[in-house]
């Protein structure tokens, strides 16, 4: 009998988060030979998002349709999902670490009675078992674990393993289930968008941070401009969101979102522990702080030191000088 990886997929907005490629790549490293089947959750057409997981290579998927799918709660989805999941009996099941992932896998593999390797940056085969890699104290270390017995359930951290190359000519089987789901304790009615950062804070590849440093709400625009020529998305320390220079939504850090970019550019920031448990896995750090002592800069890949206000407009104009010769 051939070995199922069930790759639990993420659509915003009928868009996939980047991270359910991911997650699709860290399953054929689970097992090569394994039939990868994706499952999707929601109330429209999720076809489309389907059929894009085949192309990253998901071998079958499952959109699952119900009404009050149309928005997240862990109690409907759980529902949704322990059906399809014991019907396919995987030996391994894999989401993103995002807010839902984080959310949703505890209460799955409760009721699957199986447990849980969260947050994984890393997956390795060693001979006959896969060592999952993840971070532990605030990412000051790593562990290493391996599941002996009993079905392999795990959350990959976005950006961290990278996804398959797409092939548009790639074809899977695409089956919809109707799912039946009751007596719900949480119903979300309506929800309200207090502010929008510009992208994904977890899954962005570009991040401009700014810190106490800003010293006001107009001292993060200049970030914005900086991110938007990169391409990127503006987040914040704690220190700032206290201040009310921004909203939460953008805090980064032990208590906010953890992010691991290709470019991470700390402005104002002194580097508070709690802060550096978010971004120090970032591939390539940037600092800028008017501090020469800045805890920052011991983590810092590159340090400049000096004020802000005027070391940003004026990368912001190399960046744009940079795309225009290119």
């Amino acid at each position: 009998m051939t070995n199922k990886v069930l790759v639990i997929g993420e659509a915003k907005e009928n868009r996939l988060r980047n991270v359910t490629f991911e997650a699709i790549a860290a399953a054929k490293v689970l097992d090569e030979n394994a039939e990868v089947v994706g499952v999707l959750c929601g109330d429209t057409d999720l076809e489309a998002c389907a059929t894009e997981m085949v192309q990253y290579g998901a071998d079958r998927v499952k959109v699952i349709y119900n009404e009050i799918l149309k928005t997240y709660t862990s109690g409907a989805y759980a529902q949704a999902l322990l059906p399809v999941i014991k019907d396919e009996a995987p030996t391994a099941i894999l989401m993103g670490h995002t807010a839902i992932g984080k959310e949703l896998t505890p209460k799955l593999a409760s009721r699957l009675n199986v447990g849980l390797v969260s947050d994984v940056t890393e997956l390795e085969k060693v001979g006959d078992q896969v060592v999952f890699t993840r971070p532990i104290y605030s990412g000051k270390a790593f562990e290493r674990k391996v599941v002996i017995e009993g079905t392999a359930f795990a959350t990959i951290r976005p950006n961290n393993i990278a996804p398959l190359e797409r092939d548009e000519a790639r074809s899977g089987e695409v089956s919809t289930i109707n799912a039946d789901i009751n007596d719900l304790s949480v119903i979300v009615k309506e929800i309200i968008n207090k502010t929008a950062t510009g992208g994904d804070l977890s899954e962005a590849r570009v991040v401009v941070a700014g810190g106490r440093g800003v010293k006001s709400k107009e001292g993060f625009d200049p970030l914005y401009e900086l991110a938007d020529v990169l391409g990127g998305v503006v987040g914040a320390s704690r220190g700032a969101c206290d201040a009310d220079y921004c909203d939460y939504s953008l805090q980064i850090g032990q208590t906010g979102k953890v992010v691991t970019p290709d470019l991470y550019i700390a402005c104002g920031i002194s580097g508070a522990i709690q802060h550096l448990a978010g971004m120090s896995n970032s591939k390539v750090i940037v600092a800028i702080n008017k501090d020469p002592e800045a805890s920052i800069f011991n983590i810092a890949d590159y340090g400049i030191v000096g004020d802000l206000f005027e070391i940003i407009p004026k990368l912001t104009e190399a960046f744009k000088e940079l795309k225009v010769h290119s």
